[in-house]
């Protein structure tokens, strides 16, 4: 029987039941992996249900760098009788099964052309550990001993992982090394280890760290200044809230009183949590909410409010699978027009998208900066794969020299100086950005009266049509002037040298570069564009103007990003491709070039018959 053979180059899949205590065990896997010196990109795929149901997780290694997801499992590790025949159909040919044989396989489900790697699981559980739930959770560490000998994991290093894992509970750490060993010493007995499917040491990934998205959003607002956070909990935007507070009460806390120096509210819904952000925006504080699709529906109305009252609001969503609750914990790009035209009328909102946890957390420390100086809502687009899968990024980096924009804000001294009256929606630099004041900053000058209504430069109302019109074309003009602050879209070549163009955002990033390789190897060239934000600049137009086609990726059915940049740019729509993937699952690169193929590769055609001349 044929086996696959490769060294740091495989797709492997733990198949579990969600709930069993498997998720730690498995992340021993990736974790030692990266501790090897090689990159690898876990994904874990999980039910919106609590436990019962099955979930995966599944390890990408790529020795070539590659972080996308790559189709196709090497070896899987079978733990779910439910799954079962699925899990061992998704299999390569060539490729391995690791499945309990303490009862035999149904035959029914064997194939003669993948390697069945049988171990006793549940039998060894049951002589070793009395206690059902120790049994349960023990098995998972022993499966991962098992591959360390299959696969040629260094031991000590899954032994130092257990160490990390279980620092402060120490009557663990052997309990659980002993579960190695028994999973080890099994795999070596009774398999020829390692098998031609192997790991081996590299030094590849450097400094990098491994790192969830959210986590590094919760950081970079700490270090942004955020003192204020109004939300209201939802898959899978909640670990961002937890992780601001984690790291908030390290470095938030008065050292001489002990007081919290940061607020964190749970509002009775999505919208009130957004007004709770306005309100301490409005009055000097940095403050931010997170939420997914269903929430950025129910803020849309405070989201109006901030855009048209020009109070600075942060918004962190994580994209998820919709329309209405859709797929919970599968991951898209599906928010864009809901986002970048959030609420009613004539409305345009600032969108930031991270292509991984380096820039999550430099884009949420950026976005306060530019809510404050923009003086509106900014968006910034993650996604559930970004934001609960750890990726593997730069270290984050922050200058302590920094300092933040707060924007245009008048002080008590500048207000006491000035002998004009102070307007509150008046353009004076001629950027469409007027000037604010945080309340009670004087007695008597700088204060106005903020509304979602139309009213003039001074903040007065009116439903003068003319002094609406002006202060519409005032906000327009600002959008242009957001165009010169977000960040720029990343080139991937200094000079075009292909006809087509490959364009594409987020955590479509790794895979669209990966297709790019393939398909140069294929012979097809074609040159990428990441685009970073909402409003588009000049670069984009420009990427777009000088090829004959641009294919546009993203994870939605309706190619919302497509459609945004041939209304916000007026390109012609034949110029630009859709690309839509969108089945919950993060893309891969083979998807990607399969699409191209099929729209660059022109069918030859042999007539039946001879045409008449």
């Amino acid at each position: 029987m044929s086996a696959i053979a490769a060294v740091n180059d495989l797709v492997i899949r733990f198949a579990n039941v969600n709930g069993t205590g498997s998720a730690s065990a498995n992340g021993l896997f990736a974790k030692a992996c990266f501790r090897m010196g090689i990159p690898v990109t876990p994904k874990n795929v999980f039910p919106s249900n609590i436990q019962g149901l099955p979930t995966w997780y599944e390890v990408r290694v790529s020795e070539k760098g590659y972080l996308g997801r790559r189709e196709g499992i090497d070896f899987i590790v079978c733990m779910n009788g439910q799954s079962l025949a699925d899990d061992i159909a998704s299999v390569r040919s060539g490729g391995y099964v690791l499945y309990d044989n303490s009862k035999p396989l149904d035959l029914r489900l064997e194939r003669s052309d993948v390697n069945f790697l049988g171990i006793p699981l549940a039998a060894i559980c049951r002589d070793e550990y009395p206690d059902l739930r120790r049994r349960q959770l023990m098995k998972n560490v022993i499966y991962i001993g098992a591959l360390a000998a299959l696969l040629d994991i260094e031991f000590e290093i899954l032994k130092d992982l257990i160490g990390d894992q279980f620092r402060g509970k120490e009557k663990l750490i052997a309990p659980n090394i002993h579960a190695l060993e028994i999973g080890y010493r099994y795999a070596t007995e009774h398999f020829s280890c390692p098998l031609a499917l192997r790991l081996e040491r590299r030094d590849l990934v450097g400094d990098k760290i491994m790192l969830e998205g959210n986590a590094a959003l919760g950081i970079g607002s700490v270090y942004a200044g955020a003192t204020v956070v109004g939300w209201y909990p939802i898959t899978p935007s909640t670990s961002v809230v937890d992780a601001f507070e984690k790291y908030a009460n390290r470095l938030r806390i008065d050292a001489g009183s002990g007081e919290k120096k940061f607020a964190i509210a749970q509002a009775e819904d999505e919208l009130a949590a957004m007004g709770i952000v306005i309100g301490a925006s409005w009055n000097g504080a940095r403050a931010f909410t997170a939420t997914s699709g269903p929430g950025v529906s129910l803020m849309s109305e405070f989201l109006g409010l901030a855009y048209f009252a020009e109070v600075p609001v942060v918004l962190f969503n994580i994209q998820r699978a919709g329309p209405s609750t859709g797929m919970p914990t599968r991951t898209q790009q599906s928010d864009i027009f809901s986002c970048a035209y959030a609420s009613h009328g004539d409305t345009k909102q600032v969108l930031l998208f991270p292509e991984d946890p380096r820039e999550c957390f430099d884009m949420a420390a950026e976005s306060f900066d530019l809510a404050e100086r923009l003086q509106t809502p900014v968006i910034v687009m993650s996604d559930l794969d970004l934001g609960m899968n750890e990726f593997l990024c730069e270290p984050l980096v922050w200058d302590d020299e920094r300092q933040y924009d707060r924007g245009k804000v008048f002080n008590q001294q500048q207000l006491e100086e000035m002998s004009e009256k102070f307007g509150r929606y008046k353009d004076i630099d001629g950027d469409g950005i007027p000037y604010r004041t945080y309340p009670g900053t004087h007695p008597d000058k700088g204060a106005f009266f903020t509304r979602g209504t139309s009213r003039d430069p001074y903040a007065a109302y009116t439903e003068k049509s003319e002094v609406y019109v002006d202060n519409m074309e005032r906000l327009l003009h600002k959008w242009e002037t957001a165009k010169q602050l977000v960040p720029e879209p990343q080139l991937y070549q200094e000079n075009n040298i292909s006809k087509n163009g490959l364009l594409f955002f987020g955590t479509s990033t790794a895979s669209c570069i990966e297709a790019r390789d393939l398909l140069a190897e294929e012979g097809t060239a074609i040159d990428c564009l990441r685009v970073c934000a909402f409003p588009f600049n000049r670069t984009i137009e420009q990427f777009i103007a000088e090829h004959d086609q641009v294919f546009v990726v993203e994870q939605n059915r309706d190619g919302q990003l497509r459609k945004l940049l041939v209304g916000e740019c007026d390109i012609d729509p034949k110029k630009l491709v859709s690309v839509p993937l969108y089945d919950g699952m993060p893309i891969t690169a083979r998807q990607v070039v399969d699409h191209v193929n099929a729209k660059t590769r022109t069918a030859v055609v042999t007539p039946l018959h001879k045409q008449p001349a």
